[in-house]
């Protein structure tokens, strides 16, 4: 089991790489296929298209095939359109690379998560957690290798080769040991299947939840700048600050997830989320506490995914079909909820965004505040 828990913080750690690479690149990738910086925003909603439905096609794959050569071979696939990006001379052959490299960062993502529970089941919450911080590692480590490559005199080709190289160890590993599955959870005692009412109130929890940690990182910068509240490069570290305060929050979480109720973690962690975004509207004039506000958002939203995750596990049958479409979930909410908030920004002004974050969270309440009713009730295996 160490040794295929370990293929899987390898596999993440290298996803993070890949999924924080397009941001710090952007402008060399418009220069390089001579596109405007507008036009190259395409590239995210091709990742996000591409993610939806390698999420469907993996989640479909893992409950038929054995998971290990699929998360290999998404590894493989992203190193090679790591590798190709750089080259593409025009831009639609750069959106083409990227959504194969979106599809396969899905299938990828649904493996490590579905074969981390088929593998420790019940006690799947704290290393859940940790396959999350190792995510966020990746992602933390990605610009600045990026940063280095290009310091040290390097091109964007030389940044995008030495990340693809990076992730080829984590696909020569996991190949080597056997894969857990989901006839051996099953056989050990797992939960009974999903009943579609339920899945629903999770899918739409993921929904409002990775809708809100993406619009919340993609959004503060602006937020800051547009209320006068800082400049570009302070507003920078705001966003640093949220991103390194979820990466630490998950580390956190994996003591906590062993001495606590999964439903205790998330009722905590959306309270310290409402908490927060109160103390960001309340401050809205004030960069030290929008700062101590981002941190707490940070903070409480870090165990969210992963602990969520270990509450579905609980309470269903956890397939790579079930997987699919949590994370199906996951990325529509992680398209929807920026694009809303970009639709009242100007019109209605920067708060609007903690008001909408705000609402958001009041509704992800709520539907924690159901699913805990329903956990209350007797599981029928």
């Amino acid at each position: 089991a160490l040794c295929r828990t370990v293929g899987y913080y390898a596999a993440f750690i290298a996803l993070g790489l890949a999924s924080a690479s397009l941001g710090p690149t952007l402008p060399g990738l418009a220069a390089s296929t001579r596109s405007r910086l507008s036009d190259v925003g395409s590239l995210f909603a091709a990742r996000s298209f591409g993610y939806l439905a390698g999420s469907m096609v993996g989640g479909w794959l893992y409950d038929r095939v054995p998971g290990h050569p699929v998360m290999a071979a998404g590894l493989l696939v992203m190193a090679t359109m790591m590798g190709a990006a750089p080259l593409a001379p025009h831009l639609w052959a750069l959106v083409a690379v990227i959504l194969v490299l979106g599809l396969a960062e899905g299938a990828l993502d649904v493996g490590g998560n579905t074969l981390l529970v088929w593998l420790h089941r019940d006690r799947v919450g704290p290393f859940m957690n940790a396959l999350h911080f190792f995510f966020g590692l990746g992602a933390f480590l990605s610009p600045l290798i990026i940063a280095q490559v290009l310091f040290g005199g390097g091109d964007l080709v030389r940044a995008y080769w030495t990340l693809a190289v990076l992730l080829l160890p984590a696909a020569l590993w996991l190949p080597y040991f056997s894969s857990p599955t989901a006839e051996r959870a099953m056989a050990e005692g797992a939960a009974p299947p999903a009943d579609s009412g339920l899945l629903a109130l999770i899918v739409v929890f993921f929904f409002l939840y990775t809708g809100a940690e993406i619009a919340f990182g993609g959004w503060i910068f602006s937020y800051a700048v547009a209320l006068h509240l800082s400049g570009d490069a302070v507003a920078a570290y705001l966003t640093s600050t949220f991103w390194g305060a979820l990466t630490l929050g998950r580390l956190l979480g994996v003591p906590l997830a062993v001495r606590f109720p999964v439903r205790t973690i998330l009722l905590a962690d959306c309270v310290g989320c409402l908490a927060s975004l109160v103390l960001l509207l309340m401050g809205s004039r004030s960069l030290w506490m929008t700062f101590v506000g981002t941190c707490g958002v940070g903070l409480s939203m870090a165990s969210i995914f992963p602990t969520a995750l270990a509450l579905a596990q609980g309470r269903m049958r956890v397939t790579g079909w079930v997987i699919g479409w949590l994370f199906v979930g996951a990325s529509t909410g992680g398209m929807v909820l920026p694009w809303l908030i970009g639709q009242f920004f100007d019109s209605a002004g920067p708060r609007a965004t903690m008001v909408i974050l705000l609402v958001d969270f009041l509704l992800a309440t709520g539907i924690l505040a159901i699913l805990a009713l329903r956990a209350a009730r007797p599981v029928h295996r």
